[in-house]
């Protein structure tokens, strides 16, 4: 049980006592009242006074618990020479009976048995307020005690200005101020404000690709920022991936990733799986790689040229298996984040890690404190819609291998609906990995804004995740999800403002900024000498970067092309994907050579060279979750015009010509179409084409805006910190 104690070592006589304190400080239970309510009221108005924070279980008769790596919980009572920290004691009235306590400053030189019960017992209530009152009026500050972080790195318990650390009701507490025991560590911040005390957690992410060390798209990006962002908020977070091992050049990612000399069997798919880890320490942030053969092979994260890796369900369920085991057994920093974490699980790739929680660790009593956030970035790739191949949703039968109580098949079962089954005779069984991520998560997040109906009868999951609804609305998993939109939430992702800095960006020709846009003409006229277009300062550039497949909407394109080139505009496309949108690009350059060029692949340097060098940004994505393409061209003074769906319409905000903003010349970033059709997408353009070239001010007005527009992931972070907070006060879900 944990308990707060109030200490009187020095006071004979004078019993300990100890009372619970729960969310709110003013709402405990006092297990030995003594006229405690009177004390409480009259000296939480001014004094600040610490407790000792202990945690009572039988057979512990100190109360003292000590920390996985064997050091105390508490540290010694005042060791450090010159703090004796304070007594409290008795008040009574006149007939002898106690009304209340008081602290009293201990003198530094004073011994212990200076002070014993008798004279105490006797204080006089008035005459003891009247003493304080001349103390104020003679300027003499009562002493504010402030605990700062109380674990540091090598898991030590620090102390703050030479006070013991343990707890503290902050000066002017009030039922609305809340102290909250944090997951490790403890940090709490002084309450003079009255601003709520923030959790320091254990945050473990469960990842299929962090970049840079991995990357096929947005997860890799945000998996690869977020966790630093929140590691220098004063978390301590774990990265937990596989190690990805080609036999080529490219390993050298991994080469600051040491062996942590750490084996474990994991049992799934009929037997013991041998698992070993490597770890690297960077940014502040525990890289975790899970190191096993069925990571070493040519190709992406989840197949490669042939297709998606027929054993994706074995290679990613040994990631959430090792990812579970993790805390437990590697000593980072000198010690393990232990049972106390925050899980945030990425797509379906780490979805089973919910399901083990709570079917395989918390029945034996581990784990019982965690919780588990999962964090949807695509929901099309648990039907294997993305061109990368990876599913997530295997026969049925499969699910003995997954190493899960059978009990726990129904939150995994799935059934195809009729539209999506190969024929009549098949029954549609199977096991959907990221269906049991959001039965058995404690929240559930997606990286754009969730809208509900207004009636709250279901969650308008296709404005979010696709532009068809033949799907059902959520590939068949919109009735879960709206079954649990109390616990739902959005996030639009941020962006690594360091990478993409226009003043400061190595692959571009020149630097630029909002407040002098010189370096942009430089950096347009530069590309299209690099692709071998007519260098033509105003000639509208549109630029496309992104997976050339049905979700990006390159049909559109196709279908709008030959309009398109009709007018005076040059158009470069950077990509790779579909073979036939392969073969289509480069025949649309050899058929308009001066205006259209197609970069088949993909390259980090070419992609910040267009996002810099053109005028607009074109995005026609059927679903697009959050997208990132056009936070980059935001942040790099450059147009976006982007099919109304998810996380594009939650950044962009068409251009209003006839409302007046801060600046004086209209509002929005850009434009959004609807619906995704080849119409509707070309007067978008010809809104954004006149407004180029007809009304510049107006222009350099949404080039300015977008550019200003914070999405760095320090906001994000706070917003993700908010859903944490939530997640850690309700109890585990399952």
């Amino acid at each position: 049980m944990e308990s707060l104690t109030l200490h009187s070592p020095q006071i004979k006589g004078l019993n300990r006592f100890k009372f619970n304190l729960t969310v709110n400080p003013s709402e405990f239970t006092s297990i030995k009242q003594l006229g405690f309510d009177y004390f409480w009221r009259q000296r939480s108005k001014r004094l600040s006074f610490s407790l000792k924070c202990q945690s009572f279980s039988a057979g512990n008769e100190s109360g003292v618990s000590s920390s996985k790596d064997g050091s105390s919980a508490i540290g010694q009572e005042e060791e450090d020479e010159g703090q004796k920290g304070h007594l409290i004691g008795p008040v009574t009235n006149a007939s002898g009976s106690i009304v209340g306590f008081r602290l009293f400053s201990q003198p530094v030189n004073t011994n212990d048995s200076d002070l014993n019960a008798s004279e105490i017992s006797g204080l006089d209530l008035d005459k003891l307020n009247k003493e304080q009152e001349v103390q104020e009026d003679d300027g003499i500050e009562e002493e504010k005690l402030k605990v700062r972080q109380a674990t540091n790195i090598e898991g030590k318990e620090t102390a703050a200005a030479g006070v013991p650390i343990s707890a503290i009701l902050e000066q002017g507490v009030d039922k609305e101020t809340e102290v909250k025991e944090e997951l490790q560590g403890g940090t709490i911040v002084e309450g003079e404000q009255k601003t709520p005390v923030k959790l320091k957690l254990n945050i473990v992410f469960v990842t299929s690709e962090a970049a840079p060390y991995s990357k096929t798209g947005g997860l890799g990006d945000v998996c690869g920022s977020l966790p630093i962002s929140l590691a220098a908020r004063g978390h301590r977070v774990m990265v937990v991936s596989p190690r990805y091992i080609h036999g080529t050049a490219a390993d050298k990612i991994y080469a600051g990733a040491f062996d942590a000399d750490c084996r474990i069997n994991v049992n799934c798919f009929g037997g013991p799986q041998e698992v070993a880890f490597f770890h690297e320490y960077k940014d502040g942030v525990d890289w975790v790689f899970v190191d096993h053969p069925s990571y070493h092979r040519p190709g992406n994260p989840y197949g490669d040229s042939f297709g998606a890796f027929g054993d994706n369900q074995f290679r990613f369920t040994l990631l959430c298996h090792a990812a579970c085991e993790a805390p437990l057994v590697l000593p980072l920093g000198g010690y393990t984040y232990g049972q106390k974490c925050l899980f945030l699980v990425n797509d379906w790739h780490a979805g089973l890690v919910p399901v083990l929680l709570a079917a395989k660790y918390r029945p034996y009593g581990v784990y019982k404190d965690a919780r588990s956030i999962l964090v949807i970035h695509n929901l099309s790739h648990q039907v294997g819609a993305s061109f990368m191949g990876d599913i997530g949703v295997e026969p049925a039968v499969t699910y003995d291998n997954l190493g899960v109580p059978p009990q726990w098949y129904g939150a995994l079962e799935w059934v195809f609906p009729e539209w999506a089954r190969a024929h009549e005779l098949d029954k549609g069984e199977a096991v959907n990995i990221l269906k049991g991520a959001i039965v058995t998560a404690d929240r559930i997040l997606t990286v754009s804004q969730v809208r509900i109906h207004q009636h709250f009868k279901c969650i308008m999951l296709s404005w979010i995740f696709m532009g068809n609804n033949n799907c059902g609305g959520g590939y068949g998993l919109h009735e879960l999800l709206t079954s649990r939109k109390f616990v739902l939430n959005g996030i639009i992702n941020g962006i690594n403002v360091t990478e993409w800095d226009p003043s400061n960006d190595a692959h571009i020709a020149a630097p630029y900024s909002v407040d002098d846009f010189s370096g942009k003409a430089l950096c347009k006229a530069a590309l299209q000498k690099e692709l071998g277009l007519p260098i033509k300062p105003n000639c509208p550039l549109i630029g496309f970067i992104g997976r050339l497949d049905y979700q990006k909407g390159i049909d559109i394109i196709q279908a709008a092309v030959p309009e398109l080139m009709g007018e005076d505009v040059q158009f470069v496309m950077l990509g790779t994907g579909d073979s036939n949108y392969e073969s289509w690009m480069r025949a649309t350059e050899v058929a308009y050579k001066d205006k259209f060029r197609g970069w088949v692949g993909f390259s980090v340097p070419i992609s910040h060279r267009i996002t810099a060098g053109c005028d607009i940004l074109l995005m026609p994505s059927r679903f697009e979750p959050c997208g990132l393409n056009q936070l980059y061209a935001m942040r790099y003074g450059t147009i976006p015009v982007v099919h109304g769906t998810g996380g594009l319409r939650d950044t962009v905000e068409t251009y209003n010509p006839y409302s007046t903003g801060p600046d004086g010349s209209g509002t929005g970033t850009g434009w959004a179409f609807a619906p995704l059709e080849k119409g509707s997408m070309l007067s978008a353009l010809r809104n954004a084409l006149r407004t180029y070239r007809d009304y510049k001010a107006s222009w350099v007005g949404l080039m300015k805006r977008g550019m200003q527009q914070d999405f760095t992931w320090d906001s994000a972070a706070a917003q993700y910190e908010q859903v944490f907070e939530w997640a850690s006060t309700d109890p585990p879900y399952c």
